[in-house]
């Protein structure tokens, strides 16, 4: 056990210890599925699994409280699995080793898996505290939130029967968000063939690093840098002035994060080398003092490669590099709607070299509104196609209309002010919640999001506030007494 489990609320510590150390990576939670069937049994409660793997845990009223409306508490299994590239570690097996470092828990440099191992812990220390006050219970656990939100398209049927749901997945104490952006998925295709490396060419390797990185929602608009254009722009600059050839490029991981770290292998003609040097350390001290502010640990550096054998026929490495510059990323739009909310915005997620003579480049795109999201895709499909590339989209999943009028709304607020003695901020979200899903399957739905502070989420910086966590713990106990 982790000394996290000493913390108070010390029920909701020891389930998150207890998640910490169970694997559940994205469409691979069948050991947090088994944890979370073990777990109803042990305690005698009700549960059922549908065909996808979502799990929901029911427990009735305590006494006096049967006539109470069901709530359902909602969580989501998975976790983004990063890691920092010096660190020895299996997503697949080895628990997060989490640790506390002044006010806040974090993973010795892994995600955490608090988004959402936490919303998860305390929904399981509802189910089994025996002082709470509650009306019928139901803890729904999605799974494959962080890939495809698959576990809320294909929610099977009668898996809830409540009227109220409180999502847990949120990031910020003493907010209450009631609306989310909706999101669809781009990905490009670029088919190439190698050729024979030119003679009498250097071959280097520029690695981009240690940015920021971040949920692509909810950190997009804090202007941090994304590694695959920072590496593309030096591409962009050799192709222009020093007849750079690629042999390899590889940045991002995951379609809703900020990507953190990419690298290119490239070549320039041996009678260029001492010229392409020299602009290289004025590209670098010209990113250093572009990002000082937003990537305070940003890192670039420049290494001589043994000579390479092959290297991407040019027509595909023209319409690669183009695109990779000159495609949408961050935010394009914000809300008239909401003072502050972002609207619209895409994310260059990822770049990766298949072994299929494909290169895969992902990217994902959000907007509170429909029609600006289907514009924003077409944006960075229309970039990719022109520079060659076949795209596909994702289904894509619809956003959270704000209710101001709902009654778990201000029931949620009046717990706040009782408990606080301050309003909570009223918020929708950028990021993509699986609201909208639940909503298409059972419209009477009113819904509520809250959650303890989380920041780095998606990243090896992932940390959790300790002094949120009671007082997210107590507004949803006071909440279930009340409602």
């Amino acid at each position: 056990m982790s000394e996290i489990v000493n913390l108070e609320p010390r029920g909701v510590w020891e389930q998150f210890d207890a998640i910490t150390r169970v694997p559940r990576p994205s469409k691979k939670e069948g050991k947090i599925i088994e944890y979370l069937v073990a777990f109803a049994e042990k305690h005698g409660l009700e549960y059922k699994k549908d065909a996808i793997g979502n799990v929901v845990i029911r427990k009735g009223a305590t006494p006096g409280f049967e006539n109470r409306p069901t709530v359902i508490l909602q969580s989501h299994m998975d976790m983004v699995c990063e890691k920092n590239s010096d660190v020895e570690f299996d997503f697949e097996t080895d628990p997060i080793r989490t640790r506390i470092d002044g006010g806040w828990v974090k993973a010795e440099g892994t995600t955490l898996g608090a988004d959402c191992g936490i919303g998860m812990a305390a929904a399981l220390a509802a189910l089994v505290d025996p002082a709470i006050e509650h009306g019928p219970l139901e803890a729904l656990f999605t799974v494959d939130e962080e890939t495809g939100l698959t576990g809320a398209f294909e929610l099977g049927e009668g898996m809830l029967t409540g009227k109220y749901l409180v999502n847990l997945d949120s990031e910020d104490e003493g907010e209450l968000f009631i609306g989310c952006a909706g999101g669809i998925d781009t990905v490009a295709t670029f088919r190439y063939a190698m050729e024979p490396a030119p003679k009498n060419h250097v071959f280097f390797r520029v690695d981009v690093s240690d940015l920021l990185g971040g949920h692509s929602g909810d950190d997009i608009d804090k202007g941090r840098a994304n590694s695959n254009k920072l590496v593309a722009r030096l591409l962009w600059e050799g192709m222009q002035s020093y007849e750079l050839r690629l042999a390899y490029f590889n940045g991002g991981n995951l379609r809703n994060a900020i990507p953190r770290e990419a690298y290119a292998i490239f070549g320039v003609p041996a009678r260029f080398e001492s010229e392409f040097r020299k602009r290289y350390e004025l590209f670098a001290a010209d990113l250093e003092a572009e990002l000082k502010l937003a990537e305070p640990n940003f890192r670039i550096t420049l290494n001589e490669m043994p000579e390479v054998d092959r290297v991407l026929d040019a027509r595909t490495q023209s319409g690669l590099v183009y695109a990779l510059v000159g495609v949408p990323n961050g935010v394009v739009a914000m809300s008239q709607a909401v003072a502050g909310l972002v609207e619209t915005s895409t994310n260059l997620a990822s770049v990766k070299f298949g072994g299929d003579d494909s290169i895969v480049v992902t990217s994902s795109q959000r907007s509170s509104v429909e029609s600006a999201k289907t514009y924003v895709m077409q944006m960075v499909e229309s970039v990719f196609a022109l520079a060659g590339a076949d795209v596909a989209h994702s289904d894509g999943y619809p956003g959270w209309a704000p209710d101001p009028a709902s009654l778990l709304l201000e029931r949620t607020r009046a717990s706040y002010v009782r408990l606080f003695g301050t309003e909570p901020k009223v918020r929708a979200i950028h990021a993509g919640l699986e609201c909208g899903l639940f909503l298409e399957k059972y419209p009477e739905l009113e819904m509520v999001s809250f959650g303890p502070t989380l920041r780095g989420v998606h990243s090896p910086d992932e940390r959790l506030e300790i002094a949120t966590v009671p007082k997210f713990w107590a507004l949803l106990v006071d909440l279930l007494r009340t409602i």
